[in-house]
């Protein structure tokens, strides 16, 4: 079997590795190609990648070719980010400056990226439909993954998975929490991307994730298991009302205020202390190019250093909860794609939160609605669990920003400047039509070299 990834120059792309390496025996894999359009970046963490899969049962191959790297994949993970850590940065400080929230996958900041990611992931997606192995499927991590991943099916990609870790982000803490292995808890996730809740977990249910104990609302009110998730990070009121899990990312809509304080706070936005880390980690890169150790060392370091400072707005101050996995726990989107992966390729049964059309899942969302929710995924492809009705507040915001997700998908693939404007001016974080045109006209201005014109 053939894997590709494309953006194997992505800081990510060492994560994917171990996973891997793991996994490989059961994959039949042989090749994993890591392509990549900057060929130094693709040199030093491509490099990480051998070091990692040393002894591993399968070749990395690594290119500039998008073609041969596609070509005959069986699976493509999607992993890019055009104009890189800058343009995030240039997004946020858009934001700011105007007086919103920018953070690269939620509202105006996410819009931006979207821009920038959507017409470049369906090039790839087309590539892909044409000299990929038949019924090659493709895992994006590309942010925004749920807006990117609704625009692919608005074009008519259909073998399409959005992957967040998010999604599954409460089957994690409660095995940890328990000291429970992952594989013996089953969630009920729903909602989009970065905007969803869990309302349900349970242990030890069957192969169908049938029965087994409910935890919550249990846990939801145990304070020890607040504190050590990013649930602390919410008001304890709002916590009472919502009784779920909430997605961290919620945090910029139920605390918007208070965010944005926070945020503007601080002396570099959290793209600026991306592209500040991720340049040290290159230039360190390049310095112990030859010698592997070092550069794993490197590596690590830094990238703890990014784990440790991401929303820390959030919380005030105070340390990012940390939690001993529990047997295979395999944390991250690397766990998540491979996982189906696996499934798919070896027609095993597999439960994760994915983001895929609704297809009747959530009651209230149309069929085509991309959604983020449990999913059972085979040979035969990907099954959205049934959730029904949810919280009527709840729903009504999933709605509100689903209608910014579908018009800014068709202002993005039509290239419409009303369009984008119409979007950001529905989306609950922004809510007024000349600050939508400032927003929309200032993202065109700076990042026209990618995005081209607009009608």
């Amino acid at each position: 079997m053939k894997l590709t990834l494309i953006g194997g120059g992505s800081v990510r792309t060492p994560r994917l590795i171990p996973s891997l390496v793991r996994r490989a025996a059961r994959l039949d894999l042989h090749e994993l190609w890591l392509m990549d359009d900057d060929a130094e970046k693709l040199d030093l963490i491509g490099g990480l990648c051998q070091t990692l899969a040393a002894g591993a049962p399968f070749k990395i191959i690594l290119t500039t070719d998008a073609r041969e790297a596609i070509r005959d994949a069986a699976h493509v993970i999607t992993s890019i980010r055009p104009g890189l850590e800058a343009g995030r940065a240039a997004d946020e400080r858009i934001c700011f400056n105007l007086g919103v929230l920018g953070q690269e996958t939620t509202g105006a900041a996410g819009f931006a990226m979207a821009m920038r990611s959507i017409p470049a992931i369906l090039n790839y997606a087309r590539m892909v439909a044409e000299i990929g192995a038949p019924g090659a499927w493709i895992y994006n991590f590309t942010n925004p993954a749920g807006l990117v991943a609704q625009a692919l099916h608005d074009a008519g990609v259909e073998r399409v998975i959005g992957i967040c870790d998010s999604a599954n982000g409460a089957q994690h803490a409660v095995s940890r929490f328990l000291g429970v292995e992952l594989k013996r808890v089953h969630h009920t996730v729903y909602g989009l991307n970065h905007l969803s809740w869990t309302s349900s977990v349970r242990v030890d249910v069957d192969e169908d994730g049938e029965g087994g104990e409910e935890v919550f609302p249990a846990l939801l009110d145990d304070e020890r298991f607040i504190r050590s998730t990013h649930m602390m990070t919410f008001a304890p009121g709002l916590r009472a009302w919502q009784k779920a899990f909430l997605n961290e990312y919620l945090h910029y809509y139920y605390h918007r205020d208070e965010a944005l304080a926070a945020l503007l706070r601080k002396p570099e936005t959290r793209g600026e202390e991306t592209q500040r880390l991720t340049h040290t980690l290159f230039e360190r890169l390049r310095e112990a190019k030859h010698d592997p150790q070092v550069s794993l060392e490197t590596y690590h370091a830094i990238m703890e250093q990014r784990r440790m400072s991401y929303m820390a707005h959030a919380r005030g101050g105070a340390a990012r909860p940390t939690m001993t996995p529990v047997g295979e726990d395999e944390e991250g989107y690397a766990a998540v794609a491979l996982g189906c992966v696996e499934a798919i390729q070896n027609n095993t049964r597999h439960y994760t939160g994915l983001n895929v059309p609704n297809r009747g899942a959530i009651e209230g969302m149309a069929e085509d609605d991309v959604v983020e929710v449990g999913c059972w995924i085979d040979a035969a492809g990907i099954r959205p669990t049934h959730v029904g009705a949810i919280p009527d507040h709840q729903l009504r915001l999933m709605q509100t920003v689903k209608l910014y997700e579908r018009l800014a998908a068709q202002a993005i693939l039509t290239r419409s400047r009303a369009l984008a404007v119409e979007a950001l001016t529905v989306h609950p974080l922004i809510g007024s039509y000349p600050l939508a045109e400032k927003l929309v006209d200032a993202f065109l201005k700076t990042h026209a070299a990618l995005v081209g014109d607009w009608a």
